[in-house]
């Protein structure tokens, strides 16, 4: 970076007083850190890599302090990126502020198929890091693999599930769906049914895989009994909120069978949880009902859910997830985003596939065409019923999809587009409920600054610690 970016990012850190997703501060006055491994390899394995800078002590509340050496400093960092799987290439940087070097190390993103990058020293599976918030976590095995199953195009809809046998698929749907195949294909018709079979990846030497048994079994649930979807309602906005009467859920129910069943059952139970609004045509007198979130929202959310969930051995044991809250719905899909993938592309990439048999088998089974369309037409139903927009949230683990129910009147649209305005620099509490002209914090906290996060039109300085008093908003170029 050039050196007056560099002086304008430790200004910033020194204003707000805490490291970040992305910046790791280190004083460095002594001498070089010893073990920079971990957060070597959580920049290294986050879209966008990282910076350490070197000089700036967070203990003393994140002021100059200067480092001892910068042309040694820079030699032991290389060191020891030297030392990581594959090596890191830091770009160093130098500058003089209030009368202490300031010396930086910024850290490039590898490329997703050479993740995870991981200290020699420690080994893949202890000396891999992830970045959450300002903290370096061990990655567990499930993320490790999910790196290597994108490397070596592991697709776990056609791993084997040994202890079933054909006799446990419906038949009739299978020769159907077969039948589906065979037309306008004259030669794959010459095939014989065990290579037919094979092709569609429905069943190798009479054992079938795990998306047939998703989609043509008879009772998928007996093999991989927590492949299923859990639907609970609460009685407020988050889980273990009680109704006046002490009830935790309003309602609860588990939905299994094939995903044609589970798409189907899930749908009835959104729609018997959903409030439904009336109104009478003025010209026509036809009653319209109007439902709480728009149908084919839901079903997209769903089926995407389904479809594109991860089914490995990691995540076998978790259910989607569906939750209805009194003011919004969140279908919780195991597994985070696949491949290259981002949430910023969603709406206009095609994505890579996790799992390719079960897509195809989809266009036939769920009466779907797999053209990539499910994310386009939640934004477009979501508009059309004057909510907000959809937020789509890559969790570690586990992938999220957010609607909100509630209707922004124009003088709160007007207001909330003054605080993303006001917060192009980070704001605290305090500066954007006086910028509003509101006394009490609590209420400018609950009615504007924390829908505006719920939507991620606002961001956290400290994700990872909310209610902290350093605590500052911005948004996000």
């Amino acid at each position: 970076m050039l050196a007056e970016e560099l002086i304008d990012l430790v200004k910033q850190i020194h204003q707000l007083k805490t490291e970040t997703q992305t910046i790791e501060v280190k004083s460095a006055h002594q001498g070089c850190p010893k073990r920079l491994y971990d957060t070597l390899s959580s920049f290294s394995n986050q879209d966008g890599g990282g910076i350490l800078l070197f000089g700036i002590s967070e203990e003393d509340g994140f002021v100059p302090t200067g480092v001892y050496d910068a042309h040694d400093l820079q030699k032991k960092v290389t060191e020891q990126c030297n030392q990581m799987i594959p090596p890191v290439r830091a770009i160093f940087t130098t500058v003089e502020w209030e009368e202490k070097v300031i010396c930086s190390a910024e850290i490039p993103s590898i490329d997703l198929i050479q993740r995870p990058c991981y200290y020699a020293g420690a080994g893949k599976y202890k000396g891999s890091y992830v970045r959450v918030g300002d903290v370096d976590l061990p990655m567990t095995d499930y993320e490790i693999y999910s790196y290597e199953a994108f490397r070596k195009h592991v697709h776990d809809d056609e791993r084997l599930i040994d202890r079933a046998d054909l006799s446990y698929l419906n038949k009739e749907e299978l020769e159907s769906y077969i039948l589906q195949m065979k037309k306008d294909r004259p030669g794959f018709s010459k095939l014989s049914e065990e290579q037919i079979y094979e092709m569609l990846s429905i069943a190798h030497n009479g054992t079938p895989t795990l998306a047939a048994l998703l989609n043509f079994g008879i009772y998928p649930q007996g093999f991989l009994p927590q492949l299923a979807i859990i639907g609970v309602v609460v009685p407020g906005t988050d889980i273990g909120d009680l109704s006046e009467d002490g009830v935790r859920f309003l309602d609860n129910k588990r939905m299994e069978g094939t995903l044609s069943d589970m798409l189907e059952e899930a749908l009835l139970f959104c729609r018997r949880n959903m409030r439904v609004s009336t109104r009478i045509e003025a010209k026509t007198g036809k009653r319209i009902d109007t439902t709480e979130y728009p149908i084919n929202a839901i079903r997209e959310a769903l089926f995407n859910a389904l479809i594109h969930r991860d089914y490995s051995s990691y995540t076998e044991g978790t259910p989607i997830q569906v939750n209805f809250f009194i003011n919004r719905l969140e279908i919780h899909s195991p597994g985070g985003l696949y491949g290259r993938m981002t949430v910023e592309e969603l709406e206009r990439a095609r994505p890579d596939l996790r799992n390719p048999v079960l897509a195809t088998m989809s266009e036939f089974l769920l009466k779907t065409e797999n053209r990539y369309s499910g994310i386009p037409t939640i934004y477009r139903e979501m508009k059309e019923y004057g909510l907000p927009k959809p937020v789509f949230e890559n969790r570690r683990n586990e992938f999220v999809v957010t609607l909100y129910n509630q209707k922004k009147k124009e003088q709160d649209l007007g207001e909330e587009q003054s605080i993303v305005e006001f917060c192009k620099e980070p704001k605290s509490r305090q500066e954007i409920a006086d910028f509003l002209g509101i006394k009490t914090i609590s209420y400018a906290m609950k009615n504007f600054i924390q829908p505006l996060l719920d939507t991620n039109e606002l961001k956290m300085t400290i994700p990872e610690k909310p209610k902290s008093r350093l605590q500052k908003y911005y948004v996000e170029n």
